[in-house]
């Protein structure tokens, strides 16, 4: 195996400029610098993906550097302000780092990339010094076989990193830089994102949202799941990958004329609300925040909160996943706001003894936000339990519905104090029966491959 390069791309002639951080910026930002250094590279954006047949080096790095220009947010930096402000500064020249594996074999491809792109994504960044972004290629033959995106959150979120696969992909296909920035004409630099923040127009959208969250924040219930008596040294993960799922929650969704976000977010709530042996759920749901026509092809971070509360969460599930949905919109609606205000009025209220809902359980759907996932093939349903994590403080559950070519996947990290694994175990088959049952007879009951509970 050849010794690993590195080699520097020349930025020169960018847009520059500086101001305050935007609210996706900001809440990030705070939220990595509480973890250990260790655990931060969690949060990174990453994507890997094989090339084939290939692509001429030089085509990659073109492109990269033409990438660099159209998103500010990739050679912008986060640097406090010493009031307890953050500002971004955006930088006009520079260079980017391409970590390059030159594979002596082609048949070394796959096991190099997944290496290489598994080592630059367990690196953190130090965003007041480095540039949020981080590349991985491995040639084979005089070309390009495996590339790797590595990205900090405080740059992109899920949508912004599927925006950017998609322009990166463009440029090396030989679009032009200008016909792109045309198509982007109307999409927000993170700076002009500020700049709509601090107008009286965002101020008003910021002071709404708020509100609203603030409002459903008193009316849940103040916890779900009965204190913990010790304190868990790792939280494990679990995986459920499910072909049949995936077959029948579009089925759900088609019958109930709701989407299938609403859909998997019904059977999380009803999961949750069983558990805890409660009949209703909140739910700190991850929203994408793409619906300002200004932000919907945004490379950056605009994903958000939003507080989902559902009083009645185990009725009849058909029934539920018709509440879901309406009740969805308004989450989603109110989850674009300045997250540092809003917890400094959570930190007042919750000082004045105010009840305030449990916000402990997490659903993210990231299945429209990220590239599919490879997949064995296999047609049966498996839990697997891949990995275990640092203790998150103040989190009972989080779940990530994922998508692959041939399965949905749930990935459930829980605190095993409150979730022992046989009740995650438990919690991800009940997602997968509910809908299964009310996508009706034709839904295929899927054979089991349970990994155990290792």
């Amino acid at each position: 195996m050849t010794t690993r390069q590195l080699l520097e791309i020349a930025f020169s002639s960018g847009r520059t400029g500086s101001g305050p951080a935007t609210w996706g910026q900001r809440a990030i930002w705070d939220a990595v610098r509480q973890l250990p250094p260790a655990d931060a590279p969690r949060y990174n954006i990453a994507t890997a993906a094989p090339l084939d047949p290939g692509l001429p080096l030089p085509v990659l790095l073109t492109a990269l550097e033409r990438l660099l220009h159209l998103h500010d947010s990739l050679h912008t930096r986060l640097l406090p302000d010493g009031d307890g402000g953050l500002r971004q500064v955006i930088d006009g020249d520079g260079t980017l780092d391409v970590h390059l594996q030159p594979a002596g074999e082609h048949r070394e491809v796959a096991a190099l990339g997944a290496r290489l792109h598994e080592e630059l994504a367990a690196q953190g960044f130090d965003t007041a010094t480095q540039w949020p972004i981080r590349i991985g290629a491995v040639t084979a033959d005089g070309l390009v076989r495996h590339i790797s995106l590595v990205l900090s959150h405080t740059a992109v979120d899920g949508s912004g990193m599927s925006r950017l696969v998609a322009d990166l992909s463009a440029l090396c296909l030989g679009r032009s830089p200008e016909e792109l920035a045309e198509l982007r004409r109307r999409t927000r630099q993170p700076l002009e994102e500020a700049e709509f923040q601090t107008s009286e127009r965002g101020l008003r959208r910021d002071a709404g949202a708020r509100g609203q969250f603030l409002r459903k924040l008193r009316q849940g219930p103040a916890r779900l799941f009965p204190p913990a008596v010790e304190r868990p040294d790792r939280f494990p993960n679990a995986v459920l990958r499910s072909p049949a799922l995936a077959r029948a929650v579009e089925r759900v969704a088609a019958r109930h004329r709701v989407s299938t976000g609403s859909v998997l977010l019904a059977a999380t709530a009803a999961m949750t609300a069983r558990l805890a042996g409660s009949t209703e759920a909140v739910l700190n749901v991850v929203v994408n925040n793409r619906f300002l026509p200004e932000l919907a092809d945004a490379v950056s971070v605009v994903a958000g909160d939003g507080l989902f509360h559902l009083p009645d969460a185990t009725g009849e599930f058909g029934e539920v996943v018709r509440r879901t949905h309406a009740a969805a919109i308004g989450t989603y609606r109110h989850a674009y706001y300045d997250r540092s205000a809003l917890d400094a009025e959570i930190a007042r209220l919750t000082e004045e003894g105010v009840r305030l809902a449990d916000r402990s359980c997490v659903f993210n759907d990231t299945r429209e936000l990220l590239p599919a996932a490879a997949d064995p093939g296999d047609d049966r349903t498996t839990l697997s339990w891949p990995v275990e994590f640092e203790p998150r403080p103040g989190l009972t559950y989080a779940l990530d519905a994922l998508q692959s070519a041939e399965a949905l996947s749930l990935a459930m990290t829980a605190d095993p104090s409150l979730l022992p694994r046989p009740a995650m175990e438990r919690f991800l088959y009940g997602i997968e029966e509910l809908i299964l049952s009310e996508a009706g007879p034709d839904a295929t009951a899927p054979a089991r491959a349970t990994a155990g509970l290792a």
